[in-house]
């Protein structure tokens, strides 16, 4: 596992080029800026807003202030896909997570599923005035620790997806070649606690595999209510639904469920209907089906040109009747269940991101938040029960065009392709890119 020997935990370097992120807070962050005066002055800070073009001389630098938690790391090759182990956390400071992720690696047999644990995390202290960031060591025992074991994997990961069904912690992956199939991390995980910074990648077979799509696909999804059932869907509109049966193996339905006229992209199952999932396709539609009907008749509702353009992703709030879509067209959309299908409006339209949004995702808990990220290399946190003052105003130009909605904007990644929230530590956000992985919490959530 030669090309995951090198890893980079919390790495400076990992933010010299990029556009690092800024503190885009609608508040109280310019305001002594503004009293002074309205024109910026040489040398004088100002908020950075993604597009902008930088003046000769000027520099991007972190508002450290702006954050709570962050750290970057990166296991090797970079990943298109992973998914939050919940229960493996420390949920106080210095903070642990674990996670499972699948390789996009230059040479087909160096990809791996790899089960990593960033441990050791203290929160963000800010540079004091007059200090020069760069002069600033980090104590040796304030160092974060990255600890990661792997199983061979043939091909791309295109996405993973985590559960624990039982006792027993399993996830299920979506490959180039076009199987999908699920593992035992008992072993990886068992892994992670042996002192010792060496990193173990084992051959190992996956509990089941299915070849049935015939291409390669994309949508994968755990039942939270129904516990083992899996949906699977791939780039030729066709839905496999996955039941548990006896001896532990999965029945797999042998007629797809089909309705969708291009590839499906997304599956997320209901939060609390256990035959009900929604599904999201190249087709520009969104569809909710019922898997106790005929694979062929389970289509209960379709949104019709839902987007522009291809849908890429979409997630079910936990608590509300809503979901959120995220296109090609740099959109993302608010859903409202209770008027749904045909050719119904979305109840709320942000067309924030400037390149295709590669993930979106409802807060765990408040049910107004979620996060979207895209390949203009950004991740977006957003609130809807924000209104703009319209007594108050917006004290900076700058500001004045952005949506009321918007919290905050994370920069720093290069092709941002998959966010989570955090279940066990509430606030925090891991993010996957081209450049590695993201961990960070702000002062907005």
């Amino acid at each position: 596992m030669s090309e995951q020997n090198d890893m980079d935990v919390d790495n400076p370097e990992h933010q010299d080029e990029e556009e690092i992120d800024e503190d885009l807070e609608e508040d109280d962050d310019e305001e002594e800026e503004s009293e002074d005066s309205s024109d910026d002055e040489p040398g004088e800070e100002r908020t950075y807003l993604p597009g902008e073009r930088l003046e000769e001389g000027e520099e991007l630098e972190i508002d450290e202030n702006a954050y709570i938690v962050y750290h970057q790391a990166s296991l090797g090759p970079p990943c298109l896909s992973f998914d939050i182990i919940p229960d493996q956390c420390k949920n106080d400071f210095p903070l642990s997570v674990t996670a499972v992720a699948g390789t996009q690696a230059a040479k087909v047999t160096a990809n791996s599923i790899i089960v990593f644990r960033m441990s050791n995390m203290h929160s963000v202290r800010p540079v004091e005035e007059g200090e020069d960031e760069d002069d600033v060591d980090e104590p040796e025992e304030e160092k974060p620790v990255m600890k990661m074991a792997g199983l061979k994997h043939s091909g791309t990961v295109n996405r993973v997806r985590y559960n624990l069904i039982g006792p027993t912690p399993v996830v299920a992956a979506w490959s180039e070649t076009g199987a999908v199939s699920v593992w035992n991390l008992t072993n990886l995980m068992q892994k992670l606690d042996i002192p010792g910074k060496e990193v173990v990648r084992e051959e190992s077979t996956p509990l089941q595999t299915f070849s049935g799509h015939g291409c390669e696909g994309f949508a994968l999804d755990w039942s939270p209510v129904d516990t083992g059932v899996l949906a699977s869907g791939d780039c030729n509109k066709a839905v496999h639904v996955w039941r548990p049966g006896d001896g532990g193996v999965w029945a797999v339905s042998d007629t797809p469920y089909t309705s969708h006229t291009s590839s499906v992209e997304d599956i997320r199952w209901s939060p609390n209907e256990k035959n009900v999932m929604a599904t999201c396709s190249c087709d520009k539609s969104i569809k909710i089906w019922d898997v106790r009907a005929d694979p062929t008749k389970a289509c209960m509702l379709t949104q019709d040109n839902a987007h522009t353009s291809d849908i890429n992703v979409i997630d079910w709030n936990p608590n509300d009747p809503f979901i959120l879509s995220g296109g090609d067209d740099g959109a993302v959309k608010v859903w409202d269940l209770r008027n749904f299908g045909g050719s119904s409006d979305p109840v709320a339209v942000f067309k924030h991101h400037t390149g295709a949004v590669t993930s979106v995702e409802w807060h765990k808990e408040d049910s107004t938040v979620f996060a979207s990220s895209g390949e203009d290399h950004q991740v977006a946190l957003w609130d809807l029960a924000l209104e703009r003052d319209a007594e108050a105003g917006v004290e900076d130009n700058q500001l004045k065009d952005l949506p009321p909605q918007l919290l905050f904007i994370h920069q720093g990644l290069n092709d941002v392709k998959e966010i989570h929230w955090h279940k066990k530590i509430p606030g925090l956000v891991m993010a996957t890119s081209h450049t590695g992985f993201d961990v960070f919490r702000t002062i907005s959530v």
